[in-house]
This record gives structure tokens, sequence and C-alpha cells, in this order.
């Protein structure tokens, strides 16, 4: 079942997507909060959330604000991503969510690292996909250079050629161009202070306060990632919380992991029980 809500956070509307099994369950379900990449929305969670659903979850998923179907942020497109996880924190309140998982993927893979470091929200578990914890690599100079024309017409082929350039050589040619095509729909504004944003936004030094089960996965063709950061990471919460992190690298795979990869809900099922499995242990 979807239920779709506009919710008052911080004045403007947000919209969210709650999905849960078509079956009604007796009993409370684990919140999977989702969150998108820059620029795009909850849509690109569309299959997988719906199949999450169905191995017994309840699935979040929203619009950032400006992103999608939620409206702007007071004061125009946001540029930090802290205050992107405090809008979360107030969603999840309206929501009466308390620990949650989190699975986000670019930005929404550092939103994951930043709510997991806020030991005043616990999580259940945290998947970090393709993200460091260091500033992402761009030019945010030429970042902030750029939104003076970023609404010039060949923003959106622009888009869709460097989405398929971040695409995983194991996707085939029809799923690729499907994604692409999705992607053209960004706001180039939106897109380009949320790329500032993950050329900014560094939690290295408070990696020592994730206190979840966290799971960092990198696709091993992610021009926007190095593998080897991202290991680093996983590498530095154990050396603090020995056995709470797991790193991943999945083969022929982009910067698009929900995106790219056929029944990615059976891979994300299979990381959730994990994290559970380590949360309980610990």
């Amino acid at each position: 079942m979807i239920e779709a809500k506009y919710l008052s956070i911080d004045g403007p509307l947000g919209f969210v997507e709650i999905v849960t099994p078509d079956k009604p369950s007796t009993t409370a379900l684990p919140t999977v909060l989702c969150l998108h990449t820059a620029g795009q929305s909850g849509v690109q969670w569309r299959h997988v959330a719906r199949e999450l659903a169905e191995q017994g979850y309840r699935v979040v998923v929203p619009d950032l604000p400006g992103h999608g179907r939620s409206e702007p942020a007071p004061g125009g497109p946001v540029d930090d991503l802290v205050r992107y996880a405090d809008w979360l924190g107030t969603l999840l309140d309206l929501l009466e969510v308390t620990t949650p998982f989190v699975i986000g993927c670019s930005i929404g893979g550092k939103l994951t690292l930043e709510l997991a470091t806020r030991p005043g929200r616990p999580l259940a578990g945290a998947v970090a996909m393709e993200a460091e914890a260091a500033p992402g690599r761009v030019n945010v100079h030429g970042l902030r250079r750029e939104l003076e024309d970023v609404a010039g017409p060949s923003r959106s082929d622009r888009t869709y050629l460097g989405t398929l350039a971040s695409i995983g050589t194991d996707v085939g040619f029809e799923r690729a161009h499907l994604i692409a095509a999705m992607h053209k729909r960004e706001d180039p504004q939106i897109s380009s202070t949320d790329l500032i944003g993950w050329g900014t936004h560094d939690v290295r030094d408070r990696l020592r306060d994730v206190t979840c089960p966290i799971h960092l996965v990198a696709g091993d063709e992610d021009p926007w990632i190095e593998v080897s950061a991202v290991q680093a990471a996983a590498d530095a919460i154990n050396t603090v919380h020995p056995g709470l992190a797991r790193c991943t690298v999945l083969k022929g795979i982009g910067h698009y992991p929900m995106e790219e990869i056929d029944d990615f809900a059976a891979l994300a099922t299979g990381w959730l029980l994990d994290l559970a499995s380590v949360g309980a242990a610990s």
C-alpha cells in the first residue's frame, strides 16, 4: 500500500511516500528511510520501495526540499547538507518514527553518514551508498560560478550524458538510458546547490560518533568517489567500534545501485537483516 503525504516542515510543504505491505501486519514494522541523489527525487526508489515493503518494512521515501513534489526551502536552494539532515529529523518526528534504518545514495549517502553521526537521534542501522566521509570530489568554486547559467537549454543534455557516464558497464543499454532519461527531470539550480553541499560536507572527525551498525557501499565504476576512501571510512569506524561497520564493493556498478541493479531490494534486505543482527548482538 502506498500512502502519499504533504507535511508542513519549517513552513513549506514536504512530500513523502510511505509504502507498506499489501497484507496488513499485526506487528509494528521496522521503518526504512530511503534518500535520493543530488537533484533527483524519491522516484529513484519507485521499484525498490514496493519490494522492500513486501519484505516486511515500512518504507519512507521523501522528496528533499525543492526536489520532486516538495516545495522549495525557505530562502532558496540548499547548499548545506546539514540543513537537509535537520529537515529529515523534523520529518521523522512528524511521522513519529524512532530508530529507523536509513539507506541513501550520493548526497543521500552523505546524509546517511550525517544522521548516523548524530548519537542524539539513534538509528537501527545505516546503509551509506556512493559517498565518502570527506568532502565530495567536485569543484565547489566552479559550481558556484555555474549557478549563473545553469538554466541554459543544453543542461538537460549534459545531465543525460553525465548520468550515462556515471552508470556501471554491467547495466544493460535500455536500463541505462531509462535511468538517464528519468534524471533529465532535475532542476539544474537544485542539482548544482546539492553538489555544493556534496563538496563541502565532511564527517571524518565525527566517525567516532557512529553508534549504529553501518554498511558502506561503493560501485567500483563510480566516477564520483574513490573506493579506497569508502573502505578507509569503514576502517576508521571499526577502529573505535570494532565490528560496527561493513564495506561492500559492487562490481560493474556505478553511482546509482538502487537503479542499476536488478532486484536491488533483495540485496538491500540482506544488508538490513545483517545490520539488525549486529545491532541485536551489541
